[in-house]
């Protein structure tokens, strides 16, 4: 039996994948993450200072997190242990730290590699943190979600947390060339067909190469075209967690694509998140909300629409009733826009923390006991009906308090004519508030 790392008798001769073949055998042949292993990049100053700290490379699948580890571990001359979160538990990291620190002793460091790191629990990863702080190991873990929510706060005070990006189109061309070079003949596809490959692989390079092994296997008797293509390699699923950072970046993409008015860009993500698995309930829910936050009053019919496209998705489902939540991204989209009441319940509910338990004035309240009459409750209400505005104008805040402003209208949409009510109101309290003085 061989362990990880060792060869066995015959497995030099064993066929190995393409994307295995081509890992890049210094830093200098990475792809797509120029902006931390370029001139300028952290990593490259980190390596040119001669010195190398604990890390998290957060980004998603095929992006080139293992293969950056083992080339740090390669220019840093450190011994590289590797541990997948996955299959790994406590015996195996009391392994490692035991053979770290016989390298230490031996003069040499050790770059303890583990890749999933975010399925470690939070008590495992506390496990990390002695052999981190003491420099026992160098520990450099691989996550395809966001460390601020998977990984303990001590962990990631002591390591810094570097973004990989999806591979771009430039370079998953550059991969496809490589590999047209090691194979010595070009992959059978026409140019449309080339950039359609590119697009199935959706930014992760190790999915593009074995598209193209997949390819190199076929004797087609002429280049494939785009539906040939198609109908010859697997598209990638797109990458979409429901319960992780995918989900909270698509809604948020859509939320803010709404609320700058752009309703191509908000049915794009509303597709993004229906073809990635997303409850539609959810959406229908966070539309609601929009309705609300982001239009308000300054167009009414927003919020009927939102929960009009919610009731017509739960009464007959998909697919027919995501054209309902269509419907209402570009309804909301293209509404008028205000969060005047956002903004103002918000200061509102300031308001009564800030005041605690003030009592509403006596004039206000109703007085159904003889002895609520005698103590002054309702005395001097005016209602509102009997003027001849149909408004008092009297003050409805608690008295020690004094009369606030939260509501602010815009001058957009139906607010311009709620703002023309508040307008006349407020002339007519002012007024009323003069002779009142005068008196």
């Amino acid at each position: 039996m061989t362990g990880p790392g060792q060869q066995g008798l015959f497995e030099g001769a064993a066929p190995r994948p393409l994307a295995d073949r081509m890992r890049p055998a210094s830093l200098e042949e990475v792809v797509g993450q120029d902006h931390l292993l370029g001139e300028q990049g952290p990593l490259a100053r980190m390596l040119g200072a001669g010195r190398l700290a604990s890390m998290i490379l957060w980004g998603p699948p095929g992006c080139g997190k293992t293969t950056i580890a083992r080339l740090l571990a390669d220019r840093t001359d450190l011994s590289f242990e590797p541990l997948s979160a996955v299959f790994s538990g406590v015996a195996d990291l009391r392994k490692v730290f035991e053979k770290a620190k016989g390298n230490r002793v031996a003069g040499r460091g050790t770059l303890l590699f583990i890749d999933e790191i975010h399925r470690f629990n939070r008590a495992q990863q506390d496990g990390f943190l002695p052999y981190v702080e003491d420099g026992t190991v160098i520990l450099v873990g691989a996550t395809t979600e966001n460390p601020s929510f998977e990984l303990n706060a001590a962990l990631l005070s002591r390591a810094q947390v570097f973004v990989l990006n999806r591979l771009d189109d430039a370079a998953l061309e550059k991969l496809l060339t490589h590999a047209e070079k090691m194979e010595g003949r070009a992959l059978p596809l026409d140019s449309d067909a080339r950039a359609a490959l590119r697009a199935m692989a959706d930014g992760d390079g190790r999915f593009s190469l074995n598209l193209a092994e997949e390819l190199f296997a076929l004797k087609p008797d002429a280049p494939l075209d785009t539906a040939r293509l198609a109908a010859t390699v697997q598209r990638r699923a797109p990458i979409y967690d429901k319960s992780q950072d995918g989900h909270y970046n698509l809604m948020s993409a859509l939320h803010k694509s709404l609320r700058g008015s752009d309703a191509d860009a908000g049915l794009y993500w509303l597709a993004r998140m229906l073809t990635g698995g997303e409850d539609p309930r959810y959406i229908a829910r966070r539309l609601a909300r929009f309705a609300y936050e982001d239009v308000g009053l300054a167009d009414p019919q927003a919020a009927v629409q939102a929960l009009s496209a919610w009731e017509c998705y739960e009464r007959i489902g998909s697919p027919e009733g995501d054209l309902a939540l269509a419907q209402a991204v570009i309804y909301l989209a293209t509404a008028p826009k205000s969060n005047a009441a956002y903004k103002a319940f918000g200061q509102a509910m300031a308001a009564a923390r800030e005041t605690g338990s003030l009592m509403p004035p006596k004039h206000i309240l109703n007085a159904p006991t003889k002895l609520m009459k005698e103590v002054g409750y309702g005395d001097g209400y005016a209602y509102d009906h009997d003027t001849p505005e149909g408004f008092s104008g009297q003050d409805y805040f608690p008295e020690d308090m004094g009369r606030r402003n939260f509501y602010r209208p815009v001058e957009r949409g139906f607010e311009r004519e709620i703002a023309k009510r508040l307008d006349y109101w407020n002339r007519l309290r002012d007024g009323r508030k003069g002779g009142d003085d005068q008196s």
